[in-house]
């Protein structure tokens, strides 16, 4: 071979691939295939919306646009909180929700969203792709007909929107809350009473004063619901949802029927839109964060005494839970181990760094 058409070939590899190009040429083969995808989530919520969009786009360049999947809002298909059901009756092929909504179902269905004084984002990654995480979860996910994929996270969360100032244990008493999954079962023992609502009722809720607080993801998203308006103080750290992960959902059945090629498609599709969302929201919490202080909202960290008193719940509900329910326990206890391995390593390594970094001047 001539050296100047090596080295043109080796140009022209280094050049990017449209979609059909990229696709293997054996997809030329390979059946067209459309799914619909049924979200928990409303299209004005841009970044849990979205999510399942990049999850669409590139299953169809990874295919050569033979696999196609339709992105249907929340309420469009199936009302937010009934995505589990729908896909494992085969209702849809595919959902995008979080294990929280559906801890009425299993209380161990958290553990595939958020559990109160849980892992962080990167310490959920670390469970879900190296430490048994998708495993576990997947074993659970089967018994209602339903193959489970990380699909996004939030990192951790903000602590909510209160009309007054929470400044003892005490102020909670009898307030009404939305907020769902184990978190909610928390509050609800520290005397609070809780409400799960989608994200397209809470503002209504709290408008008219039929819950006195919520909360729902960070700044980003908050602001663009308007709780502000309404409740001008803000609680951290939301410390049941240290990191909040969603997950893709599909149907066992579907899931079978789909060629290899597709299957690998999905998988790398639901990854990668694992970590974009979470770079989303750390890229855009921060400048939400300052206008909604600049607009007069006032930030509140929580009392230590509401801190140490939902610590203690959380983990007495835990015992509870696994002394009863076999699932829960299956996952709980190596889960447990987990998170405190992880938590060494992090006090040694992050939290230090982090801590000189944000405290020390």
């Amino acid at each position: 071979m001539q050296r100047r058409d090596f080295l043109a070939g080796a140009g022209a590899a280094l050049l990017p691939l449209t979609d059909a190009q990229a696709a293997p040429a054996e997809s030329a083969q390979l059946p067209v295939i459309r799914w619909r995808l049924a979200s928990s989530f409303p299209r004005s919520l841009d970044i849990l919306y979205t999510t399942a969009e990049t999850l669409s786009t590139r299953v169809a360049a990874l295919t050569g646009g033979k696999f196609q999947i339709r992105v249907f809002a929340g309420g469009e298909l199936v009302p937010g909180l009934q995505v589990l059901d729908a896909v494992g009756s085969n209702t849809v092929e595919c959902g995008h929700s979080a294990g929280y909504y559906y801890v009425g179902k299993n209380l161990a269905l958290a553990f595939d969203c958020a559990v109160p004084f849980g892992l962080t984002a990167r310490q959920q990654n670390a469970w879900m792709y190296a430490g048994g995480g998708v495993e576990a979860m997947r074993a659970l996910y089967a018994k209602y007909n339903v193959v489970q994929f990380p699909g996004g996270n939030t990192g951790t969360q903000m602590g909510g929107w209160f009309r007054k100032e929470i400044k003892s244990l005490a102020d909670l008493k009898g307030l009404k809350m939305r907020i769902p999954g184990i978190g909610g079962q928390i509050m609800a023992r520290l005397g609070v009473v809780p409400q799960t609502l989608p994200g397209s009722d809470v503002y209504p809720a709290l408008e008219r004063g039929a819950i006195d607080a919520a909360e729902w993801v960070g700044p980003y998203d908050d602001e663009k619901l308007g709780f502000h308006r309404i409740a001008r103080h803000y609680y951290y750290p939301g410390w049941w949802e240290g990191e909040a992960q969603l997950s893709f959902y599909v149907n066992q059945a579907a899931w079978r029927a789909l060629p290899e090629l597709y299957r690998q498609a999905f998988e790398a599709a639901a990854a990668e839109a694992n970590q974009l969302m979470l770079a989303r929201y750390d890229a855009r919490n921060p400048p939400a964060l300052l206008r909604l202080v600049g607009q007069g909202v006032k930030l509140h960290a929580y009392p230590k005494d509401v801190m140490l008193a939902a610590r203690r719940a959380s983990f007495q509900m835990y015992e509870e839970e696994a002394r009863t329910n076999p699932d829960f326990a299956a996952i709980y206890r190596p889960w447990k181990q987990f998170r405190d391995t992880e938590f060494q390593w992090f006090k040694v390594a992050e939290a230090a760094y982090a801590n000189f970094n944000y405290f020390v001047k």
